[in-house]
């Protein structure tokens, strides 16, 4: 690796320079000490008890595929179970990786998971995304097909973005879309997204609370919406099956260019056209 980070933010935790030219690493599953399985079984018993009731059934189904109760899971063998349900693999990243590599490795249906554990006083809130924001919170939904395809697709798409200088509106769907996705199931809303499943307090907020403003799924009205990065979120999407994702990228090229030259939406504002979900 050259040593350049491209446009990562400066004082970034993990080890860059162990890292490769596309930003990959060995994950040396041995080497966590006996503290960082803790930690991963302390965070995975307290999100575990919120998905009964909070999260969308393919992720609970993927989950229950991946076996990740018993550690910080070992990528090679989640791997070997991804490739089997949508041919998907996981790669080891020191953290945060610039936007060109990440979308390569989407494309390539590759997954980035941060191989670091947040320490025990990071509980509740971490500045960087872990491992089990990663490994947790995003991979049990690549089991699902429709979602894994989208997620490919996003990938392909980052170079076009790039190219016209809509990385931002590419961006709002991810966050809105993947982070803090949610879907409606028999009539309930459920979560998906992983930075809703990854937080007792966003996937409570989320699903249960009464403040947040809850809209059902539109790509244009997505690609406009900007959103808080430190904080619980004031509006979530909604969709009715993950094919919607899908389905919304074949027209994403002149949607993003759209929304670059439109105005932002502030976090948590009314729009024209929302249509509230209850």
């Amino acid at each position: 690796m050259d040593g350049s980070r491209g446009n990562l933010p400066a004082g970034l935790r993990g080890d860059y320079a162990a890292a490769g030219p596309d930003f990959t690493l060995p994950q040396d599953w041995a080497a966590y000490p006996p503290a960082d399985h803790a930690t991963w079984r302390r965070l995975y018993a307290r999100q575990t008890a919120l998905l009964p009731r909070h999260a969308a059934a393919a992720f609970r189904a993927g989950l229950a595929r991946l076996d990740f109760a018993t550690g910080v899971p070992d990528f090679a063998q989640a791997s070997a179970r991804l490739r089997a349900a949508t041919g998907w693999a996981l790669v080891a990243v020191p953290g945060l990786i610039p936007e060109d590599a990440f979308f390569a490795h989407l494309a390539a249906r590759r997954f980035p998971v941060t191989h670091w554990i947040r320490r025990p006083e990071e509980l509740d809130y971490i500045v960087e995304p872990d491992i089990f924001h990663d490994a947790f919170g995003h991979v049990p939904l690549l089991t699902q097909p429709a979602f894994a395809r989208f997620l490919e697709a996003y990938g392909r798409l980052g170079e076009t973005a790039a190219r016209i200088g809509a990385l931002q509106p590419l961006a709002r769907l991810y966050w809105h879309m993947v982070e803090f996705g949610l879907i409606r199931e028999a009539g309930a809303l459920r979560a998906y997204g992983a930075g809703i499943l990854s937080s007792s307090a966003e996937t409570l907020h989320a699903t249960a609370g009464a403040a947040p403003r809850r809209l059902r799924f539109d790509v244009r009205r997505v690609l406009r919406s900007d959103y808080f990065i430190d904080d619980l979120q004031p509006t979530y999407f909604v969709i009715d099956d993950y094919a919607d994702l899908f389905d919304a990228t074949q027209d994403l090229p002149a949607l993003l260019a759209e929304a670059r030259d439109a105005a932002p939406i502030p976090p948590g504002a009314a729009a024209p056209g929302d249509q509230p979900v209850t």
